[in-house]
């Protein structure tokens, strides 16, 4: 007796589903991604032990090898705040496209006389810039017209009182130059920050490895 065939089901799956959810996904991780600023100048930071994350939300205040001083903030909220709060107590006039400029771009390091052909120009051009920028204008004073910094400092902290603030400065700077830095938050009653610093391991023998050793210890009973 012949033995019956089974007939040969295709083996053919669509795709045609699945690669329209994936491109779905990709589109949505695209326009949901943040992207990052660039960094107006090369800093190489001081390595430290600590491991102390930094917040999402912060000022950011960069100072740079010769001491050129950056102003940034990631909050787009505060920056459209401050901008325009600066545009009409300096008198800058700045129009809509600056303001615009300024929201949604990086680090700032010019003095407020330049700020509104600063914010003119293309971001290519404004990121090429930031590699000769002269840097906020900032002094141990607390003027707030030698002073810019502090300005921005205080214009920043009225919009938002809790924010925390962070000090990315280059391993090789002068100590004066971070000084002046310290002094202006003193100026005005901010004696909490942080440093943004590499990590590093603790040293065999320092009184901080002996201290996480001990806890360890204490924790493994």
């Amino acid at each position: 007796m012949p033995k019956a065939k089974m007939p040969r089901k295709s083996t053919h799956v669509d795709m045609t589903a699945m690669c329209d959810v994936a491109f779905l996904l990709l589109t949505f991780f695209i326009l949901a991604t943040k992207i990052k600023p660039s960094e107006p100048v090369e800093v190489r930071t001081p390595a430290s032990t600590s491991t102390m994350p930094i917040p999402d939300d912060y000022m950011l205040l960069t100072v740079s090898k010769e001491g050129r001083v950056f102003f940034s903030i990631d909050n787009l909220n505060v920056r459209e705040q401050i901008i325009g709060e600066i545009s009409s107590n300096k008198g800058l006039n700045l129009n809509a496209a600056q303001m615009q400029a300024f929201k949604e771009g990086g680090s700032i390091g010019v003095p407020f006389n330049m700020l509104s052909s600063y914010l003119a120009l293309p971001i290519a051009d404004r990121n090429k810039y930031d590699k000769t920028a002269p840097g906020i204008p900032t002094d141990t004073s607390s003027s707030f017209d030698t002073n810019e910094l502090a300005y921005w400092i205080r214009t920043t902290r009225l919009s938002n009182p809790n924010l925390r603030i962070a000090i990315k400065a280059d391993g090789e700077s002068a100590y004066p130059h971070v000084q002046k830095i310290i002094a202006t938050l003193g100026h005005q009653q901010v004696f909490r920050f942080n440093f943004i610093t590499e990590t590093k391991g603790v040293p065999q023998g320092s009184a901080l490895a002996q201290e996480l050793a001990a806890g360890k210890m204490q924790g493994s009973n």
